[in-house]
């Protein structure tokens, strides 16, 4: 008879501290054990054959104390823990991204407790799932360069990072048939000096002519083109299902917890500083953050010592929680967190004559991409509206006349062979649109103390999430960035008015 079993049967006499020996020897007898398959159904079917296991303990310790609802050992998954160091809001790719960092450079095992919190666990609206899943260097920016490199070397070695022990090895169907830019007479300048800048920054990128582009891509109209910029390496496309769910089974193989809730508020202590000029400036801490649990009105307080706002579309509305831009208009306290939820559509046609196996992401000048979507004539397509024609954000309906519209004519244009497609699905998805200058926020609010930034990536915190979560690491556990300086990105360009424009957003 097993140690459990004996345990069980013992009487009840028994205390919580055994038990937790008991636990400790299972989980350590699991873990040296070279025939333990931890395959979905063994591990579903194990828990709830343990959940039984302790429900027989509980039942066992009520008939020892009537009239008590003492229970030795309480398995609530849906409940977050009443404290933890760090606090991600958002589970998407950036939060989880965030919390594998963050265990990885803790110094201590276990010596970071971080807790990450995601109201839709199904990710059936999330910005992550919902994207082209596309990876470039052509940026104009240095920081969004640097990021782009850093995480595709991260997704090239993506099983020396993610690989969880048991598990199988991780495949992100990565496509690397690069991104091809074209540009018309007017902005052609602007891709010449990209083209300087990332080329100096280590990317592998190279300017070709209409005459170069009719022969390398003979599928291509290059009526209007008068230069094209084609990335040679570290380009494509991959699966962002596939990367948000390595990130996240890596995190919770090193310890981090994670909720199925909302964030509904925060309790804060407040404290005042004299500025330069003699202003009186109020600074918040976050000493707990009330997390809502699904489909009830019970909350859970959560102790925190930081909380990284990584909620995407929703990090906005977590920062009006907390008072951010509640103050005067000209105030510090004034300045709102300018990230806002935008719909974008994506369409999927099939068009069995259009371009083949060497197709890149390609980028017209009129706005209109595409890319090819697994084999047999499949492709994606969209283009992103007019500031001024933005789409209804309150829900994520796709808008039909907008592809005949703005789209087809454009890809048809530039593509003969599209005129003969058809459109066989669409998808719309959310963009954390940053409006003051469309680039990440990343960095500390200087107004709230223990509140850190991580978002308004305006359409590629999917492709950066790696290189976003490393620095976000640093800044919380070193003080300050190591291997990427992103200190352009902080919130005090928003209080300064002095926005960061990046030349090649899509």
């Amino acid at each position: 008879m097993s140690r459990w079993h004996k345990m069980l049967l013992s009487g009840p006499g028994y205390s919580a501290l055994a038990i937790s020996r008991v636990v400790h020897s299972w989980r350590f007898s699991l873990n040296g054990s070279r025939n333990f398959s931890t395959g979905k159904r063994a591990r579903k079917d194990f828990i709830q054959d343990l959940e039984g296991q302790f429900k027989a303990i509980r039942e066992k310790a009520a008939a020892a104390m009537p009239g008590t609802d003492w229970s030795p050992v309480e398995l609530r998954r849906d409940l977050p823990p009443d404290r933890a160091d760090i606090v991600v809001v958002g589970g998407g790719v950036i939060g989880w991204s965030v919390a594998y960092w963050l265990k990885k450079k803790e110094r201590v095992r276990d010596g970071v407790r971080v807790l990450v919190v995601e109201k839709d666990p199904t990710y059936s609206e999330a910005s992550t799932v919902l994207s082209a899943g596309g990876i470039r260097q052509q940026f104009s920016l240095k920081e969004n360069i640097q990021l782009s490199l850093a995480s595709v070397d991260f997704m090239r070695n993506i099983n020396e990072h993610l690989w969880v022990l048991n598990e199988d090895p991780i495949d992100l169907q990565f496509n690397h048939s690069g991104y091809l830019f074209l540009a018309s007479e007017s902005v052609a300048h602007i891709m010449e000096e990209n083209y300087v800048t990332q080329r100096e920054h280590g990317a592998k990128v190279t300017l070709l002519s209409p005459a170069q582009l009719k022969e390398r891509f003979p599928w291509l109209n290059t009526d209007g083109v008068v230069l094209a910029s084609y990335g040679l390496e570290n380009e494509g496309w991959f699966d962002p299902w596939s990367l948000l769910n390595a990130f996240r089974r890596k995190a919770m193989s090193m310890g981090v917890f994670h909720c199925h809730g909302e964030v509904t508020g925060f309790t804060c202590t407040t404290s005042s500083r004299e500025t330069e000029d003699g202003d009186v400036l109020r600074i918040k801490r976050i000493k707990y953050i009330d997390v809502k649990m699904p489909d009830s009105r019970e909350y859970q307080p959560v102790e925190c010592a930081i909380v990284i706002n990584a909620a995407g579309v929703n990090s906005g509305k977590i920062a009006d929680m907390i008072g951010i831009g509640s103050g005067s208009e000209h105030s510090m306290a004034g300045f709102s967190l300018p990230v806002e939820p935008r719909k974008r559509y994506v369409y999927v046609v099939h068009c069995p004559d259009g371009p083949g196996l060497e197709s890149p992401f390609l980028i017209d000048y009129s706005g209109v991409y595409f890319r090819r979507e697994g084999l047999g004539g499949n492709y994606i397509t969209g283009n992103s509206p007019e500031e001024t024609e933005e789409p209804d954000i309150s829900d994520l309906k796709v808008d039909h006349e907008f592809f005949q519209e703005k789209v087809w004519p454009h890809l048809s244009h530039r593509v003969p062979a599209f005129e003969s497609l058809k459109v066989t699905g669409a998808w719309a998805g959310f963009y954390d649109y940053n409006t003051f200058d469309q680039n990440a926020i990343i960095g500390l609010h200087p107004r709230i103390s223990n509140m850190f930034l991580a978002t308004g990536f305006s359409g590629h915190g999917l492709q950066h999430s790696p290189a976003v979560g490393c620095a976000v690491a640093e800044l919380v556990l070193d003080g300050g960035f190591r291997t990427i300086d992103l200190s352009a990105f902080d919130f005090k360009r928003i209080l300064q008015q002095e926005p960061i424009l990046e030349r090649n957003i899509v």
